[in-house]
């Protein structure tokens, strides 16, 4: 119940039409939700030390939190910008710098404040990150010692996933109403020409 006060009661929160917000998930400060982006329920999203923009067709699960919080006085205040067609699995905990599109992050994966993921990436389950560093496009972090390899394609986007969780999490939770209105697109914006 107090996770769900403290969505209702952020007037900072912008949910883009489209995306689905469990009310059981956490969100403080000023977030921004794109399109189609599925957050579950028990899920912790916490703009501490500035804002943070999700993109669209992403998908956070159970347990995982995102924070942006301020490692050093420089960092304070920056956006941290979450890209497209993300996954977040259970209980992942994030702090990155910013994180690009197409990227897993696997269950209890762990990436520090410093950490830059680009496009493609895969951080395997229980994998830690750390230090200070940017990941190269299609970056494979996994095992015990967190080593390092490139795949040649980056990770399928989980379209059919988030049509599948569309359907099924209405059924079994409270959703959160988006409050951003859509884009306007060509056709809607064009002037009416007169005869």
């Amino acid at each position: 119940m107090a996770a769900q006060n403290k969505i209702v009661n952020n007037p900072n929160l912008k949910i883009a039409v489209g995306a689905l917000l469990c009310e059981g998930c956490e969100v403080i400060g000023d977030v921004t939700i794109g399109a189609r982006t599925i957050i579950h329920p028990k899920a912790r999203i916490i703009a501490e030390a500035g804002p943070i923009s999700i993109g669209e067709y992403n998908i956070i699960e159970e347990l995982v939190t995102i924070t942006n919080k301020s490692s050093t006085d420089a960092n304070s205040g920056k956006v941290l910008i979450i890209g497209n067609n993300n996954v977040f699995e259970v209980g992942a905990y994030v702090e990155a710098v910013r994180i690009g599109d197409h990227n897993v992050i696997e269950c209890k994966a762990r990436v520090g404040s410093k950490v830059e993921i680009s496009n493609g990436s895969i951080i395997g389950t229980g994998c830690v990150l750390n230090m200070s560093e940017q990941l190269p496009d299609n970056t494979v972090i996994y095992g015990e010692k967190c080593e390092r390899r490139t795949q040649r394609e980056r990770p399928p986007t989980q379209t059919l996933q988030i049509e599948f969780l569309t359907k099924i999490l209405p059924n079994y939770h409270y959703l959160v109403k988006p409050n951003m209105q859509p884009r306007p697109t060509a056709t809607t914006t064009a002037p009416a020409v007169k005869k």
